[in-house]
């Protein structure tokens, strides 16, 4: 067997994530001096001939300059083997540690710690019948996955003689796959978090009042929301929030990085995607562009893999986790199409009641029930097992009980449904012709919940929304409610033309990022709470323009870092002065900035800090205690119209002048924090030297190995709210767009990509984080697609052949 030789890789010193720190961001950096020699020694065969079990022809598998595996099969069952194999042999040690996460399995080699967030993992598990649940994805869902995990086998049978590096320094031995392990929900319900933020405006209502609550944090579409009386919102604290959040938290090997998954579990105004296209009047070519940055946690490796996939009946080429077969996002022959997550409201949480004389009941409809159980154990590393029981009710799992109260908090979700693991019923759209095709495909996709955009070669473009969205007769849930009446049920699900969707506008183009596209009058509980709409309307601000896009404006697009935010509310600053010197010599740079976040700019720092200032204050005038700064964190839309349009409730009485001087006093705070972490001389408060990005891998547990398998930091510009959206905890960027995407239907073989870290998890790999310095540099590489394309940026080729 042919092994790679030595190769250089991008190694860095990790840095402290802290949220106000001083420090000089570097470039991605390449050094191989820091890799030891047996790292090579483990790398996978990426050329010549592998003998690989379960084929039934010759595959042929060509890696393109960026790692992008191009795979040729002459039928469908080879192709999901080699996608299985390939995508293992780049992956192996990532999609195994993301099985023993979903399924429950990480305190087996990682201790006690993890006993908690394992039962919470299995007590999501799906419990209805495995055979409507092959058939809602695909009608070959099946056999596709079948073989997809024959290949992983295949990989993981070569690979136990010489496992891949991550594994040894995890202390465990890759495991053979079976085809139901792709089947896991804990992932899921990250995906959505309509629970956690159901918890939060129920821990606000019961703080301020039910009407204060709803003038803060009101929903889109307004409706009255009331608190059931049965219900009592106090059972809604800290260790249900806790829980939730612990459910589907990322899998770390030191006690650090476990706070920090926990800190990053609950989602972010910072959090989000864009994506949006233009018809063919509106492009330089004639044809639709398509565009699309998915934001994801900055993990290595990243959560999506592109990949090509050619036989008969197939040629799709974009991303997918890679622990899935097919492709969720990206192009075939004959359409395009790109998603953001459409935050309809997909889970509830219900009050029941328990029996007093016997706590395994529970009250609904006038009767007592027995709690459904099941009992399991749990491995444990270094420990005995653990024995463990789940509780259900006719709503879902049990999450938290108050044996006082005599009751117990209950999720219902989505994820409970056969059909809902996630992007797994994009194998139908990877086959989809044509618009009509295209929709009946959204049928299979069920969660998340996407607002997808499409093209085609015939010259259209379309959105539309799908994912189980439950119909809700009686109320809007946005609060907990009692599970013993009955009265709180869900009665199906809306239906694609429920949901919004388009196709052909007047206008030209379609955008979402993740942001309100109810249409004006919706009065169904289809969705109340979205993200920040800066993202959204600075990218209309671009798109309504008369200009007409090629690849290299959507490029500019995706990295576009002028803040709506700022362009709304630095213009208060205008008649406005400061007796101190210093902030008033801030107040005139963000007066005579172009609101561009760019690296070089001392005023997108000072407004950065601003803004987090004027929301602080904001909302510390009317939340009290710990809730402030979670509702800074959720609530971050309120901002612009409680500024631009002084009142109540934010400001009761002498709207303008108390307004203006909140904008002064979080000035003064500002710079205060400014000069305090960065020192007086305001020319060193660059943007880019304070904020930066780091790719963190589960194994960086010391800095020697952070130095190793981290990558970063790098320099970024924008933030959480500019289409480049590069948000997190203080001046670190947590999230963002690792895998992007711009498709030309005029000829596929132009459209382009970014995917950093790199293509492959394996350390000594050259594709481990050579697409990194591109990231960094806001550059693209080539998607290429045609055979003769492919063959010409051709780097490495391996054919896979039967076992004799």
């Amino acid at each position: 067997m042919r092994r790679m030789t030595r190769v250089p890789v991008i190694c860095v010193v990790l840095v402290s994530l802290g949220t106000a720190a001083c420090r000089k961001s570097s470039s991605v950096g390449v050094t191989a001096d820091r890799v030891p020699e047996t790292w090579f020694e483990r790398l996978a065969q990426t050329s010549g001939t592998i003998k690989v079990h379960g084929l039934k022809d010759q595959v042929r598998v060509v890696r393109d300059h960026s790692g992008i595996p191009h795979i040729y099969a002459n039928n469908v069952d080879d192709l999901f083997v080699a996608q299985g194999f390939v995508q293992a042999q780049d992956r192996l040690f990532q999609i195994d540690l993301w099985r023993r996460s979903v399924q429950g399995r990480l305190a087996e080699i990682l201790g006690p710690d993890f006993v908690e967030r394992d039962r919470l993992a299995r007590l999501m598990h799906y419990r209805g019948d495995v055979e409507t649940e092959w058939r809602s994805y695909a009608p070959d869902a099946k056999p596709i996955v079948e073989q997809f995990v024959k290949g992983i086998n295949a990989w993981v049978t070569i690979a136990r003689k010489n496992p891949p590096i991550e594994f040894t320094y995890a202390g465990y031995e890759p495991e053979l796959w079976k085809p139901e392990d792709i089947l896991s929900r804990a992932e899921g319900f990250t995906m959505e978090g309509n629970a956690l933020r159901e918890v939060f405006r129920a821990r606000l209502t019961a703080l301020v009042g039910p009407r204060l609550a709803v003038q803060l944090l009101p929903p889109e579409p307004a409706v009255p929301v009331k608190v059931p009386p049965e219900v009592d919102l106090s059972i809604i604290d800290d260790h249900l929030e806790a829980q939730l959040q612990t459910i589907g938290a990322g899998s770390r090997f030191s006690e650090l990085q476990k706070q920090a998954a926990l800190l990053d579990a609950g989602p972010s105004r910072f959090e989000g995607s864009n994506n949006w296209v233009v018809a063919g009047r509106k492009s330089e070519t004639g044809r639709p562009l398509l565009a699309n940055d998915p934001h994801r946690q900055l993990d290595h490796p990243s959560l999506r893999y592109l990949v090509h996939l050619n036989a008969p009946g197939w040629n799709v080429i974009g991303a997918v986790q890679p622990y899935l077969p097919g492709v969720s996002v990206g192009h075939n022959e004959r359409i395009a199409w790109g998603l953001t997550v459409f935050l309809t409201d997909a889970q509830d949480l219900y009050i029941e009641k328990l029996n007093p004389d016997n706590p395994k009941q529970y009250e609904y409809r006038g009767k007592w029930i027995d709690l459904q159980t099941q009992n399991d154990r749990i491995a444990v590393k270094g420990r005995d097992p653990v024995d463990v029981e789940y509780q259900y009710t006719v709503h879902g799992p049990v999450i938290t009980t108050d044996a006082k109260r005599h009751e117990a908090v209950v999720l219902r979700w989505t994820g409970a449904e056969p059909g809902t693991v996630g992007y797994l019923g994009d194998l139908s759209i990877d086959r989809a012709h044509n618009w009509e095709e295209f929709r009946d495909a959204l049928a299979r996709h069920k969660m998340p919940a996407e607002n997808f955009i499409y093209a085609d070669v015939d010259g259209n473009i379309g959105y539309q929304a799908a994912g189980l969205s439950p119909v809700r007769p009686n109320w809007p849930g946005l609060l907990p409610v009692p599970g013993s009446t009955g009265e709180y049920e869900w009665r199906g699900w809306f239906s694609l033309d429920d949901l919004p969707h388009a196709f052909n506008p007047k206008s030209g183009f379609l955008a979402t990022a993740n942001n309100d596209v109810l249409p004006p009058g919706e009065r169904r509980p289809i969705g109340y709470d979205w993200a920040n709409p800066a993202r959204i309307n600075r990218i209309r601000e671009v798109l309504t323009s008369s200009k007409k896009f090629g690849v290299s404006d959507f490029e500019k697009l995706q990295h576009d870092a002028v803040a709506w935010n700022a362009e709304q509310l630095v213009p208060l600053l205008t008649r406005l002065k400061s007796d101190d010197t210093d902030v008033e010599r801030a107040r005139r740079q963000l007066v005579g900035w172009d609101k561009d976040m760019l690296r070089s700019s001392t005023a997108a720092t000072i407004y950065f800090v601003w803004e987090q200032k004027a929301l602080q204050l904001l909302v510390g005038s009317k939340i009290p205690g710990a809730l402030a700064a979670e509702y800074a964190r959720r609530g971050g839309e309120v901002l612009v119209p409680a500024l631009t349009r002084p009142g109540p409730p934010w400001f009761p009485q002498n709207a303008a002048k108390e307004r203006d001087a909140l904008l002064i006093a979080a000035l003064a705070a500002a710079v205060k924090e400014l000069k305090q972490e960065c020192g007086n001389d305001m020319s060193q408060w660059t943007w880019g030297s304070l904020h930066s990005a780091t790719f963190q891998h589960p194994l960086a547990v010391n800095a020697q190995m952070a130095s190793i398998l981290n990558v970063g930091p790098i320099s970024r510009a924008g933030y959480g709210l500019t289409p480049f959206a590069t948000g997190g905890r203080g001046f670190s960027q947590m999230a963002g767009a690792t895998f992007r995407e711009i498709i030309d239907v005029s000829d596929w073989d132009k459209s382009v990509a970014t995917s950093a870290p790199g293509q492959s998890g394996q350390p000594g790999s050259p594709h481990f984080s050579d697409l990194a310095k591109l990231w960094g540099d806001e550059r693209y590489f080539p998607l290429p697609y045609s055979d003769s394309t492919v063959n010409a940026n051709a780097e490495a080729t391996l054919v896979l052949v039967p076992e004799e």
